[in-house]
């Protein structure tokens, strides 16, 4: 009896504790930013695969206020496209790991736990179709931006693309479709997961965050429904049209 009453507490203990992080690491929106006015709203996706969540951008965003070298390059190397997705991950992990199903507990636990992090990169592809025929097995979630809040997201972005000799550092083919790799900003750990990347852009467009919960994508999505009041998933045939503001 006297063991459980200790497991009891002990996981009581546990739970506060997290509780209290949960809360302490709450980042809050900008009312300036978001939400955005119907004149000025903008649309972005974000994709949750499962494992990882990434961002769907409209591809002549890129070329607007916020963004800088790495993405107008990217804007004329994708032009065959009209929208882009953009995730970040660790090196090693996210180029071996293009499914569940390619899933190595070694490798995740290297990248989670090597000390002082593992160097980043980001994937980008070009989607032919739109997102939700793109990747029909995802959680699609269409968020509304101000144009201020897009700018700010985009220079956030930016900041994420480690360049060489001017331009953004190319690593070769992505995981899927018309995609690359490219050297990245930023430790991956298990304290900066992609999914953390990806909520730090919306933050930085004015949504509030809460790190805890958007470790995980399906937590993410959690979050952005509590505390941004973002409740629709994309349906079969749809999908908002990327190409227009």
């Amino acid at each position: 009896m006297r063991t459980l009453r200790r497991l009891a507490l002990a996981l009581a203990g546990l739970a506060a504790a997290l509780l209290a992080l949960t809360f302490w690491t709450a980042r809050p929106g900008d009312p300036s930013l978001y939400p955005p006015s119907e004149p000025d709203r903008q649309i972005v996706l974000l994709v949750s695969h499962g494992w990882h969540s990434g961002l769907v951008l409209p591809r002549d965003s890129l070329t607007g206020e916020g963004a800088g070298t790495a993405l107008r390059n990217l804007a004329t190397r994708f032009r065959a496209y009209d929208a882009l997705e953009f995730g970040w991950g660790e090196a090693r992990f996210y180029r071996a790991t293009p499914t569940l199903a390619a899933f190595d507990w070694r490798l995740a636990l290297s990248a989670l736990f090597t000390p002082g992090g593992s160097d980043g990169v980001i994937q980008v592809v070009g989607l032919a179709r739109p997102a939700r025929v793109s990747f029909p097995y995802a959680d699609i979630v269409p968020v509304p931006l101000s144009r201020k809040g897009l700018a700010r997201l985009l220079a956030h972005l930016e900041a994420s693309f480690r360049l060489t000799d001017g331009q953004p550092a190319d690593l070769g083919p992505g995981l899927y479709g018309p995609s690359l790799f490219y050297e990245a900003h930023g430790r991956f750990s298990y304290g900066n997961v992609c999914n953390h990347w990806a909520a730090g852009l919306l933050n930085a467009a004015g949504l509030p965050i809460t790190p805890v919960l958007d470790t995980h994508p399906s937590g993410l999505l959690a979050d952005l429904r509590w505390r941004s009041g973002l409740t629709a998933s994309v349906p079969d045939a749809a999908e908002p049209d990327l190409s227009k503001p």
